[in-house]
């Protein structure tokens, strides 16, 4: 297969686009964490399920390090590609973009387990409503 510069301009707009959606979602994540502490901290507030939502939030935290960090990762080889293409050297270039696609799949099956452990967390919030419904 032949690589020129058309082939890596295909992952520009994706790769800071899907950064973007990381991102976001880390700071949601952040923020999330940030309102329980100072619920837990302000107002001794426990929600039954707070050992298991702190466990998952946890595990999304790493997760979304490691997803960042592939996708930049994913980015990097992807601008080392187009400065090997520029230096003529195709061999390499080619390595680099196997890299970039390789570092980029890693980050969206990581994403995927992200998303998973966020329905679980969905479903310790619906499990502390369902009981304090059945509190009243």
């Amino acid at each position: 297969m032949d690589i020129d510069y058309t082939v890596a301009a295909l992952m520009f707009p994706a790769i800071p686009l899907m950064m973007t959606m990381y991102s976001n979602r880390f700071h949601t994540l952040s923020a999330l964490i940030r309102q329980i502490h100072d619920q837990y901290t302000f107002e001794k507030k426990i929600p039954p399920e707070w050992e298991n939502q702190l466990h998952v939030l946890n595990k999304r935290t790493n997760f979304l390090k490691y997803v960042m960090g592939f996708s930049s990762f994913g980015f990097l080889f992807n601008m080392l590609t187009v400065l090997l293409l520029y230096l003529n050297y195709t061999f390499y270039a080619r390595l680099s973009f196997a890299s970039c696609c390789i570092c980029m799949i890693i980050s969206i099956f990581l994403f995927l387990q992200e998303v998973r452990m966020s329905n679980e967390a969905l479903k310790y919030h619906l499990s502390d409503m369902d009981s304090m419904k059945k509190d009243l």
